[in-house]
């Protein structure tokens, strides 16, 4: 399918998505140079914004895999254009997993775009649509571990190391969730397309609540340390220290009092 099914204003990047990616570069910057007073607060900035421009091409991984399987509709929905306020559920897709970030210091998956199934024929193409999103997020968390497990790290300021750190934890704890197959997550949209038809119509009716089923466990001790312990895994697996971060995660917080370990 050729993105010539589109128009061309439908596949035109939103300005409300430049301007995030404007912020990303210049805190980023910032950062870096340490231009910033407070670089907990440049942080913060960067970090968020980084975290929102993943959220967009989570969301434009499973649009413009979609148009590729056969919907033509999802130009129309503004999908393509990476705008964060034309997806279906807004709330969902960018505020909750931003508040999850500041609050809870995680990676929360978003809700998906709004795909018509019926165009799409194929299990495959089905599968791949949903993987689409958090693939994006294994992607962006490969960049932002590069210098870490390439030995790239001459160079770079400490604190730019410790936000690299933290924005890689969000992206390895959202793909991780998105990927797990329960129902309203991506990865049971990956697994659905196989499922027999009267499985698939037991399980329909609980499909709204896996999401928040979801979270719900996250707050079981024993599920939540389990959880963290395999995050922790892939972070070293990336070549990132614990401490790199947990100091990320600390200078995010620029509110909070900073440990002595994490100033810099």
């Amino acid at each position: 399918m050729s993105t010539a099914t589109t128009r061309s204003h439908e596949r035109r990047i939103s300005p409300v998505f430049l301007a995030i990616l404007a912020v990303m570069a210049v805190t980023g910057w910032a950062v870096w140079t340490g231009f910033a007073a407070s670089p907990g607060l440049a942080i913060f900035l960067f970090v968020t914004a980084a975290w929102i421009v993943s959220l967009c091409l989570h969301e434009y991984a499973h649009a413009r895999t979609a148009l590729h399987g056969g919907d033509i509709t999802v130009g129309a929905k503004g999908y393509l254009t990476l705008n964060p306020l034309a997806y279906t559920h807004a709330l969902l897709s960018v505020i909750l997993p931003v508040l999850f970030v500041i609050l809870g210091g995680i990676g929360l998956p978003g809700g998906a775009v709004f795909i018509e199934q019926g165009r799409v024929k194929g299990r495959w193409k089905h599968s791949l649509i949903s993987a689409a999103g958090p693939l994006t997020n294994v992607l962006f968390a490969i960049v932002c571990t590069a210098p870490f497990w390439l030995g790239a790290l001459d160079g770079v300021p400490l604190a730019f190391r410790y936000a690299l750190a933290f924005l890689a934890f969000l992206q390895v704890t959202a793909a991780l969730l998105n990927f797990l197959p329960v129902p309203g997550l991506d990865g049971y949209g990956v697994v659905e397309p196989w499922l027999s038809y009267r499985l698939k119509r037991q399980i329909e009716p609980y499909a709204p609540y896996g999401f928040f089923v979801v979270i719900a466990l996250l707050f079981v001790p024993a599920i939540n340390g389990a959880f963290f312990d395999t995050i922790d895994a892939l972070m070293r697996a990336l070549g990132v220290p614990e401490i790199s971060r947990y100091c990320g995660s600390n200078l995010y917080r620029f509110w909070q009092e900073t440990p002595e370990i994490c100033q810099v």
